[in-house]
């Protein structure tokens, strides 16, 4: 059916008002995501250049920088932009790539955390097998399939707004999301939910399960080990992977899951801030603060960016004297 919309902008919910507070949040914002943006890419280029982390599980993680990366770069540049004109309107095909890019960025990092889990089980149940099962062919497969999988939830749902006719009011988040779109339809969605429902709870479910199923096996495998030293080490290398996951999960529950009541918007929309701007740079400073091989590296490289420094600067101060 040919999209008819009655209707070729929507607009976005304001967070204040007040012109101050718009500064401090204009601000607030862009350190933030000039700090996830910067320090996602430190981390990938640490990957890059330091041969000791050549391993699958920081292949995974240096995925999930740049995950985060880009799912930052989707929402904070027109959140940005629009508290730096007070613009709040967006075009509804823009307004529906940012869903498409939204959802495809929320797919891509489900499926990484799962094939993260399945990295932790074989290190931990299988050790002696490591090193063959998570071969390097073996998991730029598994990316390779993160990737292009994730493509198929993003491009059935917005294929499916296309049928869709939409009337004029605006969008209760600060940026284009699909849920909040369907209630600007002007006809009837119940086609629409039907698809989420089947392909949203088929994805969910096969995710869900193959996050946390791992888990069920790594710790009846920890339970058995009998000293205290290697079941804390054993749990130390799923720590920063759980917390990653809990935090993952519980803010996409919240925001999708919760009605979204009068007494529970405010809320909603704090948690829908965090989840959009903080989760991303939250992701790096989790695994950062608990890998000792991450802290080692940093500390290396900025040890020779220091000595770099002052290098350079007593050869300037030695050609200057001369």
């Amino acid at each position: 059916m040919k999209n008819q919309t009655t209707i070729t902008s929507v607009l976005l919910m304001r967070l204040s008002d007040d012109q101050k507070i718009i500064y401090v949040l204009f601000t607030l914002f862009l350190l933030i995501y000039l700090m996830t943006f910067l320090t996602n890419f430190l981390i990938i280029l640490l990957l890059l250049t330091c041969t000791h982390l050549h391993t699958s599980m920081y292949f995974f993680l240096g995925n999930l920088a740049f995950l985060d990366m880009s799912y930052s770069s989707v929402t904070a540049p027109r959140i940005l932009f629009d508290l730096s004109t007070q613009d709040w309107s967006i075009s509804l095909p823009e307004c529906i790539m940012q869903i498409f890019f939204v959802i495809y960025s929320g797919t891509s990092e489900v499926f990484l955390l799962s094939s993260m889990s399945y990295d932790r089980y074989i290190a931990i149940c299988h050790p002696l097998r490591y090193s063959q099962v998570m071969s390097w062919g073996m998991c730029t497969q598994m990316v390779s399939l993160v990737w292009s999988s994730a493509l198929l939830a993003p491009i059935i749902f917005t294929l499916c707004l296309k049928r869709l006719t939409f009337c004029p009011n605006f969008i209760q988040n600060i940026f284009c999301d699909l849920s909040h779109l369907l209630k600007l339809s002007c006809t009837d969605i119940s086609i629409n939910l039907l698809v989420f429902f089947i392909v949203g709870g088929f994805f969910g479910t096969v995710t869900f399960v193959a996050t946390f199923y791992p888990y069920v096996r790594i710790f009846s495998t920890v339970l058995k080990i009998r000293t205290s030293d290697r079941k804390r080490k054993a749990f130390s290398t799923c720590t920063s992977h759980l917390t990653v996951v809990f935090i993952f999960y519980a803010s996409t529950t919240f925001i999708y899951y919760v009605p979204n009541t009068n007494n529970l918007l405010t809320l909603n929309q704090v948690v829908t801030v965090l989840y959009t701007l903080i989760t991303p740079l939250l992701n790096r400073l989790i695994y950062s603060l608990r890998s000792k091989d991450l802290k080692a590296a940093q500390q290396k490289v900025l040890h020779i960016h220091v000595v770099m420094s002052v290098r350079l600067t007593s050869s300037m101060l030695s050609i200057d004297t001369g």
